[in-house]
């Protein structure tokens, strides 16, 4: 009698270690035979993100002020993204962009896109189709490839880059450059088949946090080919360079 009371109560304890232990393992994150390797990644999660990566102004012989920036909102995988920029220069907004895209990652550190595109700004407006990528090149440069066509027969394209060089942890210098190209003359736009245009800059920002960084540099403007010839026609200049004083922002 005595041996099946002490086996019954061993039983007992044999189980309650059990159920506890399965029990710890469920509240570290264990899961249960449908996940064997731990509880699912949570990818699902809708982040935000908006950033002006340009928003200065600039001197020289025709100074203005330009702004470029994108927000964008979604999971890891997907993503819509809206990207705005635009110069206004004697009160006139000039080379105002508006592109809205929807974002897909095709690689560790490239994202595919596809959307549309409008011209908006004080010159007769243009709708694009927009197909591009943008990522991360080696060595960590950021570039970007995109390929417009419009509803009229027009193609166009748009090679971005740039490249933060730390200096310090709060002190980064960064290149950057964008060309557009045309396959038609467009003189409503002044701008011309070919290479139409290149925007380059060198600037020097101090990052007071991730989010603020005032930054200081240098421009330079210019148009090529046929857009080279309608801004002389327009009365505008070709090419200059300008001193630049801006800010960087991001939330």
């Amino acid at each position: 009698m005595r041996t099946s009371i002490i086996a019954a109560f061993a039983a007992f304890l044999l189980a309650a270690g059990t159920s506890a232990a399965a029990a710890d393992h469920m509240s570290m994150g264990g899961s249960s035979e449908a996940a064997p390797f731990g509880a699912p990644v949570d990818d699902q999660h809708v982040f935000y993100h908006a950033m002006l990566s340009e928003f200065e102004g600039r001197f020289g012989r025709d100074s203005s002020f330009r702004w470029e920036g994108e927000a964008w909102a979604g999971t890891d995988m997907n993503r819509v993204l809206l990207r705005t920029e635009g110069e206004i220069i004697g009160g006139t907004v000039e080379d105002g962009q508006q592109e809205l895209f929807y974002s897909h990652p095709i690689s560790t550190y490239f994202n595919a896109q596809a959307g549309v595109r409008y011209d908006l700004d004080d010159r007769p407006g243009r709708g694009w189709a927009a197909f591009g990528i943008e990522g991360l090149a080696p060595l960590f440069f950021h570039v970007a490839a995109t390929a417009y066509v419009s509803d009229t027969g027009h193609y166009g394209a748009k090679l971005e880059g740039d490249y933060d060089l730390l200096l310090t942890q709060t002190l980064i210098l960064q290149p950057q450059i964008e060309m557009n190209f045309y396959t038609k003359d467009d003189p409503a736009r002044l701008t011309g088949s070919g290479l139409s245009d290149i925007d380059t800059g060198l600037r020097l920002r101090y990052e007071f946090s991730r989010k603020f960084a005032p930054y200081i540099g240098v421009t330079y403007e210019s148009k090529f080919g046929q857009s080279a010839n309608f801004a002389r026609a327009a009365g505008e200049g070709v090419s200059d360079f300008r001193f630049t004083v801006g800010v960087r922002a991001w939330l």
